[in-house]
């Protein structure tokens, strides 16, 4: 039924908490798992190459997710890419033969997603292909 799962992560609590159902998705479907990372745009400059910081959050943020996918002996993809995030996703989505995307309801933005919409908000609503939204545990709210 699926084949490549991607799981977008910004880090969050909220992020590792949605891998965990990927990663579990992935090993019960026997699917590869991509796990994105993707450097905001909105916070800095479209042509400015990914600084230091950025490139290590990044890093630690699909890494985290990759190793609990190796626990599991489930085949992994990482990157890290800059753009907008809905945008990004959506289109690593296309690029990459998607069939499911799983990810947290709520990210890092904080006020933010109110005053533009949710990164998992715009995916729903643009995606071709299902997308799994992840709540927040009752004690992360």
């Amino acid at each position: 039924m699926f084949d490549h799962i991607l799981v977008p992560t910004d880090g969050s609590d909220h992020a590792v908490r949605a891998a965990e159902y990927a990663v579990d998705l992935a090993a019960t479907y026997g699917a590869a798992l991509h796990v994105l990372y993707v450097v905001d745009v909105r916070t800095g400059h479209a042509d400015a190459p990914v600084d230091d910081d950025s490139q290590t959050r990044g890093e630690t943020a699909v890494g985290v997710v990759a190793d609990r996918a190796a626990d599991r002996d489930v085949p992994v993809e990482t990157e890290i890419r800059v753009g907008l995030p809905h945008e990004t996703i959506i289109d690593y989505g296309d690029e990459c033969d998607i069939d499911l995307v799983v990810m947290g309801t709520h990210g890092t933005s904080g006020l933010e997603r109110y005053l533009l919409g949710s990164v998992a908000e715009r995916v729903v609503r643009l995606s071709d292909v299902p997308v799994l939204c992840v709540p927040p545990a009752d004690d992360d709210e």
